[in-house]
Parts: structure tokens; C-alpha cells; sequence
């Protein structure tokens, strides 16, 4: 009898650890001022992403999904805090543009990341996590790089948004050693990743960010591909580069630019490249993989603009739907079937989506929402509203201010003029027809409830600029 009781509980125990599912690594992409519909799988008939295609038919798509701010850096500190840019107090790119002769003054935001914001590599690196950053950083100078900020290994992440050497070795790179003339930086950046995973082997779970510089300016084309999207243009019966104004601005309304279609490609072989070593090593059947942008892509500016995000209103820089609606992509460390998800996200809802499925209890007061259970059990994600707080000048010709989305209803706040917009997007997708006189009550309830969010987050307002001349 006791030996029989002893085998039951050997067989018990056996059967019980092999229940428990492995702690899954995650792996997150982040392209820079990649456009929502810069992808084969979200619409571009120009530009080819057959491995993110791929990936996209194993994920969920999310087709709401929003970015925490128009511009980069805000975005990336939400997304390493769960946090809203405001809360934050990182509002503009770093160390952004106050323009001199301007009505307005921006608010004084920080050029930094502060240390004592909890990350989510910190919050990985605690749960036995090794943490691996590679690419654009973009949230402060030295003391405030990745490896300040919770990741094990840096490689290429530090204070600038754009690849000062450009595309192609010597890069510039304090962080990052120059390779051998040619060589491309999205090659560069995806080898040392593959050599970060394969060094890693299953040894512990691993949480790899590859954030690209790609597409971000300078448009530098992949030399390797472009002359096939050269004389793919010339097949194109409209290949002329068509625009339309936006305030002192031009919005770019068709893709029909090779060299940034050869960036874009660059990318998506990369992923690819990814991917298969994942697949090789054992590991993509049990790693989170996200996919996703910064913020909208670059369409509107004071000069033609590499891409079209048409046609949705604007681009990067600006608070209509062309600025903030970005790709996002996520597979979960299971295989699942392609499915379509229209809630509202944005991009502060990672860092709790990452910690839900690696098990680990969020203690911090955060902004995001987590998204797993959405994607476990289609329950609808516990949010009303999302807000944006852009209260600086940009270069693409934007002016100060605000905007939130409840539901269909978008509203936007104009600081310089003083004015308010509001769009129905389901009526009215384009941002065209402003119908804030048409419905008042509509408008005083979503203008009270973007003050509120403002309020509740600590966002800075702009000042009256005291020098300024007409």
C-alpha cells in the first residue's frame, strides 16, 4: 500500500509540473513612424511586408489601436511605464523645438525617462527575466540609457530619434560599433538580436525590444531592393506623387515612393529573419510577440513627405487619425487563428498586457489597461475614453493642442485659435466635417471629460509667449 501511495503521489506531482505552462519570452518590434497602412496586411498595394503578413495571419490585429502621442518619445516612455505621456511629463519629442516667434510656449516637459519610474524591464528583469534592447532609444542622454532603466544588455539605444551616421556603417553610434562598409543599420540591429536569442537559448526566459531606427528620416533606401520597387513604380498607371494642403502644411495622399518602400522592406525581411530563428531555436511557440509603431506616419509637412497614411486625415505630429493610429500586432506564446480586434487601444496598455502573460503582479498606478483578457476571453477592455496631449509646436506645422476619442466620437481642442473640433469617425473616417456646432451637448460632455483626464494625469498647459511679435 505505501509503495502504491508513493507511486500515486510521484505520478500526481510528475503530472502536475507538466500542467504548468514555461514562462514565455516576449519579443517586441517597434518600427519607427511606420503608418498604419504602411503593410500588405493593412492595406498598401506599393510597399511588401510578406513576413509581417505571415505574422499577422497568427496574431490578433488590432485595428483601433492608437498611439500615446504623435511623436516618438512620448510614446516610447508610455510604453516602457504603462503611463500617459502627461503623467509622465514627457509631452514632446526629446529635447523637442520651442519655436521663438509663436504665440504660444510650449510647457517646460523633461528629457529624460526618470529613474524612478518603474519599467517594464525592470518589472521583467525582477521576475528572472534577461532583458535585451537593441535599436532607438530616444528617452535621455547618458545615465538614462537603457541599461540605466532595467535592461541587461544595450546595444544601440541611446539619446538621438534618428541614426546619425544614417543607414549604412559608420553609424555614429556611441552604443552601437560600426560594422563594414555596406553594411545596412536594420541588418545590423537584427543580427545582434539573433545573436542575443541564440546566446540565450532556453537557459532563462528572455525579453528581447527591437525598436528599428527604420522608417524614420533620413530616407535612406536599402540599396539591395531599390531598384525592384523602381521598376515596380513605373508598372503603376498613377505614379505621380499627389498631395493635398492641411492648414501651412502638405499631405502626402498616395505611396509612390521606392526609396521608403525599400525601407519598409528592409524591415519586413528582418522580421522575417527574426522569426525563423525564433522557429529554429526552439522558442516562437512560447514567446509574446508584439508588433507595433511610435505613432503615425510621416505624410504632412512643410515639403512633399515620404509616405501616405490616406485616408486618414494628416500624419505624425499631427492629433488627427493620420498622426496617432498606428499597426499593432500581437501573438501570443500559443498558437491562435487570425482575429480582427476593433476596441480601442493604445499603447500604454502593453506594459500590463507583457505583465499579464508572464504571470507577474503589477503593483504601479498606470494609464494602461490589459489587453489578455480581451484576448483570452473576449471580454470587452474596461475603458471609455483615450486622450492625446500635444501641447508643443512641430515641424510637420502642427499648433498646441488636445484631443480625445469616446467611443465614435472624436473631439479636438486648438490652443493658438482657441477653436474645438468634433468628428463622428464612423460617419466621417476623413476628420472632414467638423460638427461641434451641430451637436453642443456632445461637445461639452467630451470637453469636460478630456479636462478631467488632463487634470487626473497632471498635464502641463502652454503660456502666452511674452516675446512674441506679429
Amino acid at each position: 500500500m505505501k509503495k502504491l501511495f508513493n507511486f500515486l503521489f510521484i505520478l500526481f506531482i510528475a503530472i502536475g509540473c507538466n500542467s504548468i505552462k514555461p514562462t514565455p519570452n516576449v519579443v517586441f518590434i517597434l518600427v519607427d513612424d511606420l503608418g498604419w497602412n504602411d503593410l500588405g496586411y493593412s492595406g498598401s498595394k506599393f510597399y511588401e511586408t510578406p513576413n509581417i503578413d505571415a505574422l499577422s495571419s497568427e496574431s490578433f490585429q488590432f485595428t483601433n489601436a492608437y498611439s500615446a502621442s504623435p511623436v516618438c518619445s512620448p510614446t516610447r516612455a508610455s510604453i516602457m511605464t504603462g503611463k500617459h505621456p502627461a503623467r509622465v511629463n514627457i509631452t514632446d519629442w526629446i529635447p523637442g523645438v520651442d519655436p521663438k516667434n509663436k504665440l504660444l510656449l510650449g510647457p517646460k516637459d523633461l528629457d529624460y525617462l526618470p529613474l524612478e519610474e518603474i519599467t517594464i524591464a525592470e518589472k521583467l528583469k525582477e521576475s528572472g527575466y534577461k532583458t535585451f534592447y537593441v535599436g532607438k532609444w530616444h528617452l535621455g542622454s547618458k545615465g538614462f540609457y537603457p541599461e540605466d532603466n532595467g535592461f541587461d544588455i544595450n546595444i544601440g539605444g541611446f539619446e538621438k530619434g534618428s541614426p546619425m551616421g544614417g543607414y549604412y556603417s559608420p553609424y555614429k553610434n556611441p552604443k552601437l560599433l560600426d560594422g563594414p562598409e555596406g553594411e545596412y543599420l536594420t541588418d545590423r540591429l537584427t543580427d545582434e538580436s539573433i545573436a542575443l536569442i541564440k546566446e540565450n537559448g532556453k537557459n532563462a526566459p528572455f525579453a528581447l525590444f527591437l525598436s528599428f531606427y527604420n522608417v524614420h528620416t533620413p530616407i535612406q533606401p536599402n540599396l539591395e531592393y531599390l531598384d525592384y520597387f523602381e521598376k515596380k513604380l513605373l508598372e503603376i498607371n498613377d505614379n505621380s506623387v499627389r498631395t493635398k494642403l492641411e492648414g501651412e502644411a502638405i499631405t502626402r495622399i498616395n505611396q509612390t515612393n521606392a526609396k521608403y518602400a525599400s525601407m519598409v522592406y528592409a524591415v519586413d525581411k528582418n522580421i522575417g529573419k527574426l522569426i525563423k530563428t525564433l522557429k529554429d531555436n526552439g522558442v516562437y511557440e512560447n514567446s509574446l510577440i508584439i508588433f507595433t509603431s511610435d505613432n503615425g506616419g510621416l505624410t504632412t509637412q512643410k515639403k512633399v513627405a515620404p509616405t501616405s497614411v490616406y485616408p486618414l486625415r494628416a500624419g505624425k505630429g499631427w492629433l488627427y487619425e493620420g498622426g496617432i493610429k498606428i499597426p499593432q500586432l500581437i501573438k501570443p506564446p500559443e498558437n491562435i487563428k487570425n482575429e480582427k480586434i476593433n476596441d480601442l487601444t493604445v499603447s500604454y496598455d502593453l506594459f500590463p498586457t507583457i505583465l499579464d502573460f508572464a504571470g507577474i503582479e503589477n503593483n504601479e498606478k498606470i494609464d494602461g489597461v490589459s489587453l489578455m483578457p480581451r484576448l483570452k476571453t473576449q471580454s470587452k477592455i474596461d475603458r471609455e475614453d483615450i486622450f492625446w496631449h500635444f501641447p508643443h509646436y512641430h515641424g510637420s506645422k502642427w499648433k498646441p493642442g488636445s484631443a480625445i476619442r469616446s467611443g465614435d466620437w472624436k473631439l479636438l481642442v486648438h490652443y493658438e485659435s482657441n477653436s474645438i473640433e468634433m468628428f463622428n469617425l464612423i460617419d466621417d473616417p476623413k476628420e472632414l466635417k467638423n460638427i461641434s456646432s451641430v451637436f453642443d451637448e456632445k461637445k461639452q460632455t467630451l470637453l469636460n471629460k478630456l479636462n478631467k483626464l488632463k487634470n487626473e494625469t497632471n498635464a502641463k498647459e502652454v503660456s502666452i509667449n511674452p516675446n512674441f511679435k506679429n
